[in-house]
């Protein structure tokens, strides 16, 4: 396992982040952790939402301080409290206060904000996020599911105000789910995020899963997608997991898949994916299966860029950073 930094600090993070939803026995939590670890993956993920999942991993987890771990807020703690759920300042200290009971930890290395939350101004997320980080309960933050202009403003307020900025963004992202490409992902590059990838495996359908041959749930375009996950893998003598995670690692350097596992094989089977280089004649097979499109500006913005009527007769000897 080789490391990256997260975001623009010196914390060292795995290729390869491990959730911990879907855990539920404990002995298999703890080896699962242990072969993790053993791998060298060190970043441990998780939520105040996952309820009993944040317990069992505080009940089995050791050697706490050789990992990372996350953890988020803003969904409901109480379905009937106004204030049981968002991003502000009460919901957030509460949320905290739970998580680190359940985690049996006094800090938590990365905290997440789980979901845009647009009641909530902006300011007050990030003077409450700094304010827990200079409290030493946590000290790194991210956003996870929020719209690139939420977490560029955020982060600018954040630098102009002195605060702790995100480091992390974390967004669905698999060869079926490319929205991403759009904004957040071309963001988080420019600001120097780290992109935490949840659902490489488009819930099981890029990896042999029942939805894949299943007429009555699986679309056209989820089957088109699998066949052709299934044999780019049958050719490199890879699994269709380990394909479809790779794919995602090969879009950007920033990108570190987000992987939930029930068994420690198949932990073993995506961290194969780490040494599976896809070669660029099979990500235009991948890419071509499903078809997608960027949209405005982007697509708009790439037609114009070597265009001598938008930016006169030296447009194509311009050479970027």
């Amino acid at each position: 396992m080789r490391y990256r930094l997260f975001g623009q600090t010196g914390l060292r993070v795995s290729e390869l982040f491990l959730g911990t939803m879907v855990l539920t026995d404990p002995g298999e939590t703890r080896r699962i952790i242990d072969a993790y670890a053993d791998a060298g993956g060190n970043v441990l993920d998780t939520a105040s939402a996952y309820g009993d999942g944040e317990e069992l991993l505080g009940s089995v987890l050791e050697r706490r301080d050789r990992f990372v771990l996350a953890t988020k807020y803003t969904l409901s703690r109480d379905a009937s409290d106004p204030n049981g759920a968002g991003n502000h300042r009460k919901n957030l200290v509460l949320s905290l206060e739970r998580s680190l009971r359940r985690l049996r930890t006094d800090y938590v290395d990365v905290y997440w904000v789980h979901i845009y939350d647009r009641h909530t101004p902006l300011e007050e997320t990030m003077r409450a996020l700094d304010d827990a980080v200079r409290a030493g309960k946590v000290l790194y933050v991210g956003i996870s599911d929020a719209p690139a202009w939420v977490v560029a403003r955020a982060n600018t307020l954040a630098e102009w105000r002195g605060w702790t900025p995100f480091a992390g963004l974390q967004v669905p992202y698999s060869l079926l789910r490319r929205d991403v490409e759009r904004e957040l992902l071309p963001m988080a590059e420019a600001l120097g995020m780290s992109v935490a990838a949840w659902g490489p495996l488009a819930a099981g359908r890029l990896a042999g899963g029942s939805r894949r041959t299943d007429p009555a749930t699986a679309t056209p375009r989820e089957r088109a997608a699998a066949d052709a996950v299934r044999a780019v893998a049958d050719e490199l003598g890879a699994t269709p997991a380990q394909v479809a995670i790779a794919w995602t690692r090969h879009r950007s350097r920033a990108v570190h898949p987000l992987v939930g596992v029930s068994s420690v094989a198949q932990l073993v089977e995506n961290l194969g994916a780490l040494d599976l280089v896809l070669p660029d004649e099979a990500v235009a097979r991948l890419e071509a299966a499903v078809g997608f499109e960027r949209g405005f500006p982007a697509d708009f913005i790439a037609e114009c860029e070597p265009s001598p009527f938008v930016f006169g007769d030296h447009a194509t000897a311009v050479v970027g950073r």
